[in-house]
């Protein structure tokens, strides 16, 4: 008897596909490197795109790749015994990141900067190694959403992750199929598929990162102004660059004027915002100035 699929399930089914369409992230014959590393989104993402591959007008393959990083207690052994259990393809390799990291980077300054570059070198020369067309990456909506505001408030540019990228050594193909899946559903599924999920024991355990204060402050904005994050996704997608100012790009689109023909909210459209609203995003802005 065919197990039902759960509404769940079949809602982030829905976003992976449409994210996968909307910019062409998988064709005919690709040879993708899922990187699960044991938490819930690329468990989501892999059950996600092994559900795909059954139904997808076109033939693809999916291996599975985690990497031990060398963190002591690191129980690997869930995530083997998870994958051999499914009889999935799955690789586990073991590269000793962890005594680089923990050697390079003061105590209590962030290990993530350094750790994912390790990390990304890796599964980098593991597709070439294993012939792979994609790489296939776990980042969802609210990662997404969270790499806007640090950029915008941090590194002043508008600038989020891109769903779809060539890397720089220009021989890998990176993409992320969650890119429209929210934290929130993608939490949920863990729960409900009960993925036996391993600890990050290096970065997870230091909660003064700057994207853990912008998560925070996005959480609190989106229970005060509901739909918020939903928002700032759609507005990833719904760009007026005559209404941005980047010259470089006005010269590049032959911009010489914008036109107010979209209705889009300008200085008197964001005076008429709700009482919440504006109220809520002083909030985050005082709030912000404890975090920088």
């Amino acid at each position: 008897m065919t197990t039902p699929i759960s509404g769940l399930r079949r809602k982030l089914a829905r976003a992976l596909a449409r994210a996968i369409e909307d910019f062409a992230m998988i064709a005919e014959g690709d040879r993708i490197l899922c990187a699960v590393s044991g938490g819930k989104d690329s468990y989501a993402m892999h059950a996600l795109l092994l559900d795909l591959q059954r139904r997808a007008p076109v033939s693809f393959e999916v291996i599975a790749v985690n990497i031990d990083q060398g963190h002591p207690g690191y129980p690997g052994y869930k995530l083997t015994d998870y994958m051999a259990a499914g009889g999935h393809a799955f690789r586990m390799v073991a590269e000793d990141t962890y005594s680089i990291v923990t050697s390079k980077i003061p105590e209590g300054k962030t290990y993530c900067s350094l750790c994912s570059r390790l990390r990304r070198g890796i599964l980098y020369s593991l597709a070439r190694e294993m012939g792979c067309t994609k790489i296939a990456l776990g980042h969802h909506r609210d990662d997404a959403i969270t790499t806007l505001m640090l950029n915008l408030v941090f590194a002043g540019q508008l600038k989020a992750m891109p769903p779809k990228l060539i890397s720089d050594d220009g021989d890998n193909v990176v993409i992320r199929p969650l890119i429209y899946c929210a934290e929130e559903d993608l939490a949920a599924f863990a729960v409900e598929e009960a993925f036996p999920i391993l600890p990050c024991d290096l970065c997870g355990s230091q909660e003064n990162l700057q994207r853990k204060a912008i998560s925070r402050l996005l959480a609190e904005l989106d229970e005060r102004c509901p739909g918020s994050r939903r928002n700032m996704l759609a507005a990833l997608g719904n760009v007026r660059p005559s209404h941005l100012f980047d010259k470089g790009l006005w010269r590049k689109l032959g911009l010489e004027v914008a036109r107010d023909v979209d209705g889009g909210m300008g200085m008197e459209g964001a005076e008429e915002a709700s009482e919440a609203g504006r109220d809520a995003i002083l909030d985050v802005a005082s709030l912000l100035r404890h975090t920088a």
